[in-house]
């Protein structure tokens, strides 16, 4: 149902805090469900009505200010996963005592993710590019498999030993009645419970405005530069989240980090997309046992890869030339995401630019230039098509310029809309 030719979606880091505590409030995960399928309703509706069009609102320095802050994160969270040690342990050692955390490491999984990062860099290299399999079978797919092999060889020979957390983990059914029936209902029973929608309207504000983003975000990065319908991409997650949330699924929105590693592994259209799904379910259906001898060490190499063309120097250099009113939007909304939240970040790249308009909007004389007038010329000050209480202050810093006795012109030919405050400014004067 989506129109976006490279977007995929699936459950976000964005949604983990609302989801857990919306589980921990609500009580049950049944109760839970609902709100996810309500979500998918609000957000057909703002579809429907036309909401799509608040994804072009925000400025391409808060945009890519989230893709590298995205990048940065992604990349530092793979380091934990390289060594292999635990989450807590990487937190506490990194900056107390760096030398136990690395006495800490396991030898397998540093190795398995050092020798996926050559494969993945090896496969940028334009002597591999130019080869027919590497276009039929991409570097992550051979970083897997390699370190699928690893395991199983160090496992056997007993040189290195993997706990479960080192590894994929996902539930073996034992027979297809089985794996369905991991599938769970909604309570439709807490349909008027008043705390029930009010879950369901913070997950479809939360994953619409995530997936609006990353709309923008994945068609930047798209090198047909193709644009998205984002009213269409709405109904499309809405009826996402419906189907999700009626078998038991997280909430989904269109993610970053997938669509980033759709592009960069070679995408072109939606189909990727699609047959990924397909892969996914017909994989955990049938060789579930498979996919748990994948290493978690080989994709925190795919994933290194991936965060660092997110947040690559080249992006901050170019941002930096720029100037200052697109680096600093840019620079606070990483900053944001990396010690609050993804919406947070946004938020606070966002005020930042508002307030840059602001400013350059009580700057603007007007074109008016006070060094280039001559006396006794009459002075015209041309109105914009829309005139708001955005121009105020510019507005009276321009009249205020204005030289004593002067015959002044106010041209309001090409004014559409303008506001009282401003005709009230123009009388006083």
């Amino acid at each position: 149902m989506s129109g976006s030719p490279l977007g995929v979606s699936g459950p976000a880091a964005g949604l983990a805090a609302i989801v857990a505590m919306a589980v921990k409030d609500l009580g049950a995960f049944e109760i839970f469900l609902l709100a996810t399928v309500i979500a998918g309703v609000i957000q057909i509706t703002l579809g429907i009505l036309k909401a799509g069009v608040i994804g072009y609102y925000f400025p391409t320095s808060v945009i890519k200010g989230m893709l590298a802050g995205i990048g940065i994160y992604i990349f530092w969270k793979q380091f934990a996963v390289a060594l292999g040690v635990s989450k807590d342990s990487f937190k506490e050692l990194i900056f107390s005592n760096p030398g136990e955390l690395l006495s800490s490491a396991n030898g397998g999984t540093l190795l398995i993710t050092a020798i996926g990062l050559a494969i993945l860099i090896l496969w940028e290299q334009p002597f591999i590019k130019r080869q027919g399999f590497a276009k039929l079978i991409q570097g992550p797919l051979v970083a897997v498999l390699v370190g699928v092999g690893l395991v199983f060889y160090f496992t056997q020979s007993g040189i290195f030993t993997f706990s479960e957390s080192q590894l994929v983990s996902i539930p073996v059914p034992d027979s297809l009645a089985g794996f369905f029936g991991q599938f769970t209902l909604p309570d439709f029973s807490q349909i008027f419970n008043s705390e029930v929608w009010i879950v369901a309207g913070t997950i479809a504000v939360v994953a619409s405005l995530e997936t609006l983003l990353c709309v923008e975000a994945t068609d930047k990065l798209d090198p047909q530069k193709r644009v998205t319908p984002t009213n269409r991409e709405l109904i499309a997650q809405g009826t996402g989240n419906i189907v999700s949330g009626m078998i038991g699924g997280l909430p989904i929105t269109q993610v970053n980090v997938r669509s980033s590693a759709n592009i960069q592994s070679g995408g072109k259209t939606k189909a990727s997309a699609f047959f990924h799904g397909i892969l996914l379910l017909v994989s955990v259906m049938t060789i579930p046992t498979l996919l748990n001898m994948i290493p978690m060490a080989s994709l925190a190499a795919i994933l290194f890869i991936v965060g660092f063309k997110l947040a690559k120097p080249a992006t901050f250099k170019a941002m930096y030339d720029k100037g200052m009113w697109q680096f600093i939007p840019f620079i606070i909304t990483i900053v944001g995401i990396l010690d609050f939240a993804l919406l947070v970040g946004i938020v606070m790249g966002m005020a930042v630019a508002i307030v840059q308009i602001l400013w350059n909007n009580y700057k603007v004389p007007y074109h008016f230039d006070p060094n280039a007038y001559k006396e006794g010329e009459p002075i015209t000050i041309e109105m914009s098509e829309d005139v708001s209480f955005l121009n105020k202050a510019s507005i009276m810093r321009t009249l205020n310029q204005l030289p004593d006795d002067a015959h002044v012109i106010i041209d309001k030919s090409k004014t559409i809309n303008i506001l009282t405050d401003i005709l009230e400014i123009i009388e006083d004067f």
